[in-house]
């Protein structure tokens, strides 16, 4: 993707990201995976680590429900879980490789409505990655020693409502200015 025009990358990516839905061998998309890992290069753990963290509470809570359910009527399948777990990894790597190489702006110039929606959900996500870094640094300033398991919880909860309100106030505002601008008119 690098010599890639940001639009042909875009095109490529859209190609490849629904094949692992077609994949149900574990080997195969394992084999994907590292084939991933090793085209993206130096930033490939950075992507990994981002990666897992980013599918980390939705994975688990699907994969402790469904060993449950699975267990409870008989009928778990470990392989299937792999393959479920293994091919939202490798689509959620690509997703974030992709973003990591191409200005996704340069590669949606000449759709407006796409450009637009880009621009609305990229000065989102650099607002909320702010905030976040703000509480980090005065959580870190706070405290001296290493904190306590309960005060890093407290600090948690106080991040997510802010991240709330936040979100809140900022999609009210949004859908505001979008309507006056006659973006909902039919």
């Amino acid at each position: 993707m690098g010599g890639m025009k940001p639009r042909h990358a875009l095109y490529l990516y859209l190609a490849v990201l629904p094949a692992p839905t077609f994949v149900h061998d574990p080997v195969v998309l394992a084999l994907g995976l590292l084939v991933a890992l090793a085209c993206a290069g130096a930033e490939r753990w950075r992507i990994l680590k981002k990666s897992l963290l980013a599918i980390l509470a939705f994975n688990l809570s699907v994969s402790l429900g469904y060993i449950a359910v699975g267990l409870w009527r008989g009928d778990f399948r470990p392989d299937w879980l792999l393959v479920a777990n293994l091919r939202v990894l490798l689509m959620v790597f690509l997703g974030f490789w992709f973003v990591a190489r191409v200005n996704l702006l340069a590669a949606l110039a000449g759709w407006p409505g796409a450009t637009l929606v880009a621009t609305l959900a990229i000065g989102q996500a650099r607002s909320f990655d702010r905030l976040l870094r703000d509480f980090r640094c005065a959580f870190a300033s706070r405290n001296i020693v290493k904190p306590r398991w309960t005060d890093r919880r407290h600090q948690t909860g106080a991040q997510a409502v802010a991240l709330l309100d936040k979100a809140q106030a900022q999609s009210t505002e949004v859908a505001l200015a979008m309507r006056s601008r006659g973006a909902f008119d039919a």
